[in-house]
């Protein structure tokens, strides 16, 4: 299923995307599940499927999407996850993943405006793999870990580089407003059976910048899932952000920043394509 989260006549909902129609599944499910992080924690694919088959329906077009999902408790990050991209930064190889985190209300979803904030012009895209957790866990093993995925989407890590470069702590340069771009849906985890056989394609006005498999991972989502729940209990609807490949703008000779007006994919085959533009912030 694609499922998504979205605004209709400026009130909070949820459904599933079939063609190019919404399912509004939160017409029915409201009241028990009011949003898609309590569907997930309450297991309810087999209400989500009931509710579609009476609920009302609109136009994909006529809603304002949300990110997937617009409340994760814990949004982890993961740093120099592909070979090439720890090359082109010149990060020495480690034993265990880099983590760092993102604030949920940094958030921006498919179809919006990233903002380019007013302290900084070095605007750095990131396209990656976004996994949302679906069962909660505490120490899970990497060979059960993907028991515990409720789905996949696609997520653009942007980066304000010179503030990331403030000190060696990332969180400043991965939490200003409208950056971390989320969507456009989460398919479930039952349609991807190995999240490391996915080609992740980044595009800056058409331009192909970033392009690799999955497979090219150096710490795969299993393991991931492994690492993240041994220092904190992970939580449905918590989404680990699973790391770019190489062909960042910030290694490019002359850099490559974006600018407003610039318009930013990332596709993921079996998911689809996250579409961005950006604008400057005031």
């Amino acid at each position: 299923m694609k499922l998504i989260s979205f605004l209709n006549e400026g009130i909070p909902a949820y459904g599933v995307v079939q063609d190019d129609r919404v399912l509004d599944i939160s017409s029915v499910l409201h009241v028990q599940f009011p949003d898609m992080k309590s569907v997930i924690r309450g297991n309810a694919w087999d209400r989500v499927q009931d509710a579609g088959r009476s609920c009302r329906s609109f136009d994909l077009d006529s809603v304002e999407l949300l990110p997937p999902i617009p409340n994760p408790s814990k949004i982890f990050c993961i740093g120099h996850n592909y070979e090439e991209h720890r090359l082109e930064t010149g990060r020495p190889k480690t034993t265990f993943p880099s983590t760092f985190f993102r604030f949920a209300d940094s958030q921006v979803a498919h179809g919006q405006s990233a903002l380019i904030p007013r302290v900084s012009s070095e605007i750095d895209f990131e396209g990656e793999l976004a996994v949302v957790i679906g069962k909660p866990g505490r120490y899970i093993a990497a060979a059960d870990a993907l028991s515990h995925v409720a789905g996949y989407s696609c997520y653009n890590d942007i980066s304000v580089r010179d503030w990331q470069r403030h000190t060696t702590q990332f969180g400043p340069g991965k939490n200003f407003p409208y950056t971390g771009g989320f969507g456009p849906w989460m398919i479930t985890a039952d349609e991807i059976t190995n999240p490391q056989e996915l080609e992740l394609t980044t595009r800056l006005n058409g331009q192909i910048v970033q392009h690799a498999s999955t497979s090219q991972m150096i710490f795969t989502v299993a393991e991931l899932i492994e690492y993240c729940s041994s220092f904190t209990p992970l939580a449905p609807g918590d989404v680990i952000v699973s790391g770019t490949p190489g062909g960042v703008g910030m290694k490019r000779t002359p850099p490559l920043y974006m600018t407003k007006g610039d318009a930013v994919e990332v596709e993921i085959s079996r998911i689809g394509t996250l579409h961005l533009t950006l604008e400057k912030e005031d």
